[in-house]
């Protein structure tokens, strides 16, 4: 498999902590992680799992010269509702400034994102994306995501996929990525699951990912997810949207205003 070339990746944090709302959030990877790092005196997990803000974080996409994919806050959800729009608007400021970088940002919170949208801009290098794990929780965000205008591309994450989606609309959707739950109380995600998100992304002409198994393997063993994989059907699926890249992105840094 041919190498994928672009700019590298990266997470962006400028809040971490969260509160579960819905039934993906019940294994909650970064819950797990937020406070192994606060038993281990990791710099900006004092509080945990609390949310907080780290202003002192903000400017680190500005500061940063090649060009990245930025995943936006991996450890919370930038649209919680105790995040301020003073500090939503900072957040994107920054990327706006950042204009050589490509942020990903995913919230199950599809409501507040909707509504934060209506007095501001999507800016041009922005991903905006929603969580799908079930049909009652998850498809709801989808209309809620196809609902805002001018989004440059619009992304699912389809992780933990916790049950059949059913007949589900991707129309609009440019990127749908599928994976099962990774964590010691895993709950199982089954192939044909899977399978049926691909048969509606082929219809609705959406770009089916795979990410992972996770603790459920394609055969329904209980095993580690490095041994479980990322094959289905013996096939690998990581096709990303293509993304115009910005040109003269180090002219572009050099006159960001750091």
């Amino acid at each position: 498999m041919t190498k994928r070339k672009g700019p590298r990746r990266a997470s962006w944090n400028p809040v971490t902590g969260c509160t579960k709302i819905s039934s993906g959030c019940k294994n909650c990877y970064a819950e797990t992680m937020a406070k192994r790092f606060q038993k281990n005196g990791v710099k900006g997990y004092e509080n945990g799992f609390h949310l907080t803000l780290h202003n002192e974080r903000l400017n680190l996409p500005l500061k940063t010269r090649p060009s990245t994919e930025f995943f936006v806050n991996s450890m919370s959800d930038l649209f919680h509702k105790d995040v301020p729009v003073s500090f939503l608007d900072k957040v994107f400021d920054v990327i706006r400034r950042a204009k050589w970088h490509q942020f990903q940002i995913l919230t199950k919170r599809a409501d507040v994102m909707v509504e934060y949208f209506k007095t501001s801009s999507v800016p041009e290098n922005v991903w905006l994306g929603v969580t799908v794990e079930n049909k009652a929780e998850g498809i709801p965000r989808i209309n809620i995501l196809r609902s805002i205008p001018d989004v440059r591309i619009r992304f699912l994450s389809v992780e933990p996929l916790i049950e059949d989606l059913g007949d589900v609309n991707f129309s609009g959707i440019d990127w749908v990525g599928v994976g099962g739950e990774a964590a010691t109380n895993a709950r199982p995600m089954k192939k044909e699951w899977v399978l049926n998100v691909k048969e509606c992304c082929e219809r609705d002409g959406a770009i089916f990912y795979f990410k992972q198994w996770g603790n459920w393997g394609e055969d329904m063993v209980k095993r580690s997810k490095y041994e479980n994989g990322s094959l289905l059907d013996n096939k690998r699926y990581r096709r990303m949207p293509e993304i115009k890249q910005v040109s003269q992105q180090l002219s572009l840094w050099e006159e960001a205003a750091v």
